[in-house]
């Protein structure tokens, strides 16, 4: 079986953090940026289309 004692993320060769923290704050951009333009285009379409 396989031994389980140590949590190897931490102590593992090969993990960039700053690449994986950079990627996350991109995604969260996204998603705030991307949700904003949604509730504009909603707002808008509820202006102009009724």
């Amino acid at each position: 079986m396989a031994e389980h004692n140590e949590v190897a993320y931490t102590t593992a060769d090969g993990n960039d953090y700053p690449a994986h923290e950079q990627t996350y704050e991109g995604f969260i951009k996204l998603v705030k940026y991307g949700t904003g333009s949604v509730i504009l285009i909603v707002a808008l379409m509820a202006l102009f289309l009724t």
